[in-house]
């Protein structure tokens, strides 16, 4: 009866451990996902102020190139 008593302790303790280390691991793996959806988030707002960033560039070429015409029309009509 004894020997009974103490295999069922000693698995209850094993269990114990085996329970206490897998959630400390899922403890971190949550920390790791959070951290991964952070930089997600991050990654997405980058992405919006890059697409932003784009168009003023081409908004500024366009001026640009109506500014060199303009210009190629003046030196035309200067007669240079």
């Amino acid at each position: 009866m004894w020997v009974w008593i103490a295999v069922v302790a000693i698995a209850l303790v094993v269990l114990v451990s085996l329970a206490v280390r897998l959630l400390g691991r899922l403890s971190g793996l949550q920390r790791a996902a959070r951290r991964l959806q952070r930089r997600q988030e991050e990654a997405l707002r980058l992405q919006a102020g890059a697409e932003s960033l784009q168009q003023t560039v081409q908004g500024l070429q366009d001026r640009a190139e109506i500014a060199q015409g303009r210009v190629a029309q003046i030196q035309a009509g200067l007669g240079r």
